[in-house]
């Protein structure tokens, strides 16, 4: 399997217009809406974005790895002792799922279409 890399890191939000508004002020970072309960945000030094929606959110930062191979990744990842938390599925741009490492850390793996 190649190396992967972590390419993404989604942040929890409990209000979409006062991060996206902390962090421009803060940082002068950018953001693209992709609809009223998820801003991605560029300028960062890292590709990331922030997630509002109560049912879809994590309760900490989650950082995302890309793959070119989905299902072998997943299949790596329950090899090693991981468990898949949120099974595969779509979002703008491709598709990704969710696992936690053997500490509970949880971490996604992406995609692109």
């Amino acid at each position: 399997m190649p190396k992967l890399k972590i390419v993404y890191l989604e942040l929890p939000a409990n209000e979409l217009a006062v991060s996206r508004n902390f962090y421009a002020k803060l940082f002068g970072w950018t953001f693209q809406d992709y609809g009223p309960t998820y801003a991605a945000f560029s300028d960062s030094g890292t590709d990331g974005g922030f997630n509002a929606d109560p049912a879809e959110r994590t309760q900490h930062p989650l950082p995302v790895i890309e793959s070119e191979d989905l299902e072998e990744t997943e299949q790596s990842i329950l090899k090693a002792g991981g468990k898949i938390t949120l099974p595969t599925f779509s979002f703008p741009g491709g598709r990704r799922f969710h696992f936690t490492d053997p500490a509970g850390n949880e971490l996604a793996v992406m995609q692109r279409e």
